[in-house]
């Protein structure tokens, strides 16, 4: 399974580029060490093969002797790895070292030069072998001597042994130190996209309303993306609005005339038709008020900020001068300065039917109060009527429910103040209290101004 953390797939893959590398790396300074302590071999074996030819010498009686031994006390030393050989067309003079074995010369130019081999030691193991023709006529004859010496490249790998076993805790803080700086720079370079997810917030609570361009050069064209994103939906929101309106202009002319038609109904002796026709436009009336409420909801209303203890006043003093806004008292205790974030239509429209429902309701009665409550501005509108039957406000206050969506009476003022709440980021609570129903309306608190 893919992970889904941009995060963790650069830590792996920064992980793993790092290990990669240093692992070429250090094979790579391991085979540069092998070859550069082979070459410090063959230094020391061409000096060594120098004091080899320098004390061959031919005594008294014409034998071939080696007079001055090179100092190195391992070729006195029994198969101790470094070794010594003089051949010429009848004599053979080996290092005591190689004991009572030789070493087999592979062939080469006859040039003079010093040639460097790989050959077979004495116990098998692969010998560094540097030899040279030397030319003598009185010394070693008309063939010449083939001289020679060699140490086991055993000796070669152990020095790369050991170097590989000091190389590797520092290639290993290495890896670290890389891998901490390559965790490093992902949590920097992801960072313009934290502060982009923090600007959406902003954008979707209604404390920002564009993204802004205060980003890094790679991040800006997405920021860019989003803000024309925005504005395209704000100008589509306002167009909605527009509709609604040219609607609720559309449908009053028809509802009037529907009313007036009742009228002449009653008038002229036909209540019941009347009665008929009055609660079909009654319908019709709530239903479109339903509607165009939800075509006016949009979330950037969000980033607008207004005064419920400005905007209950005038709707109250609408009300007294409905039949039932007119028979009941109003108690208003509403704070000034409890800004809520919420558009003043919206929050006009919610609260226009929740104090209508209260008011059609109510005995006698009908108090409205505004308080703080945490990061939200809580509006309540109770009356002294009956309230909601236990049941029904059971079914009202569940999670997900829907409230009456056909006909007069309360479902409809509720369903349409609680999605304009839930629409800002709020909600609507109901409860049936001593006297009545209380209504809650709950909305997100906007900063103060400075």
């Amino acid at each position: 399974m893919r992970s889904s953390s941009i995060r963790l797939r650069l830590f792996a893959a920064g992980g793993a580029a790092v290990l990669v590398s240093l692992t070429v790396a250090a094979l790579g300074l391991v085979v540069l060490f092998e070859r550069h302590v082979q070459r410090l071999a063959f230094v020391e074996l061409s000096a060594d093969l120098d004091q080899v030819a320098a004390g061959l010498e031919r005594g008294p009686d014409g034998e071939l002797t080696m007079t001055t031994p090179p100092s190195d006390p391992r070729y006195e030393q029994p198969l101790s790895g470094r070794y010594w050989q003089v051949e010429t067309g009848t004599e053979l003079l080996v290092s005591r070292s190689l004991w009572d074995g030789t070493i087999r010369l592979p062939e080469a130019p006859r040039d003079g030069r010093p040639h460097e081999h790989m050959a077979p030691g004495p116990q098998g193991e692969t010998l560094l072998l540097l030899e040279r023709l030397l030319s003598s006529p009185l010394r070693f004859g008309e063939g010449g001597a083939r001289v020679a010496v060699a140490v086991d490249r055993a000796q070669v790998r152990d020095a790369t042994r050991g170097f590989v076993r000091d190389l590797f805790p520092y290639l290993a803080l290495l890896a670290a130190a890389l891998i901490a700086a390559g965790a490093v720079q992902v949590v920097v370079g992801l960072r313009p996209l934290a502060a982009v997810g923090a600007r959406v917030a902003a954008v979707r609570s209604g404390s920002a309303r564009r993204l802004g361009d205060a980003f890094p050069v790679e991040v800006r064209p997405l920021a860019a993306e989003v803000d024309a994103l925005l504005e395209a939906r704000e100008a589509e929101i306002g167009r909605a609005r527009a509709r609604a309106a040219d609607l609720a202009h559309g449908l009053k002319t028809p509802l009037q005339a529907l009313m007036g038609e009742a009228e002449r109904l009653r008038t002229g002796g036909a209540v019941a038709e009347a009665a008929g026709v009055e609660e079909v436009a009654e319908a019709m009336r709530r239903h479109v008020e339903r509607e165009l409420a939800r075509a006016r909801i949009a979330s950037a209303g969000r980033a607008a900020a207004c005064d419920p203890a400005q905007i209950v006043p005038r709707l109250v003093a609408v009300l007294r001068r409905t039949r039932d806004g007119a028979r009941v008292d109003w108690d208003l205790d509403t704070r000034p300065g409890l800004l809520a974030r919420i558009d003043p239509d919206d929050l006009t429209e919610a609260l226009g039917a929740l104090l209508e429902n209260a008011a059609r309701h109510a005995a006698g009665r009908v108090r409205v109060a505004t308080a703080r409550a945490g990061a939200s501005v809580a509006i309540t509108v109770a009356d002294d009527g009956p309230g909601i039957a236990p049941p029904e406000l059971a079914r009202l206050t569940s999670r997900g429910a829907r409230l009456d969506l056909g006909g007069p009476g309360a479902g409809l003022g509720l369903a349409i103040a609680r999605e304009i709440a839930e629409a800002a980021g709020g909600g609507l609570d109901l409860a049936n209290g001593a006297t009545g129903l209380a209504a809650v309306l709950r909305l997100p608190a906007a900063p103060q101004p400075t």
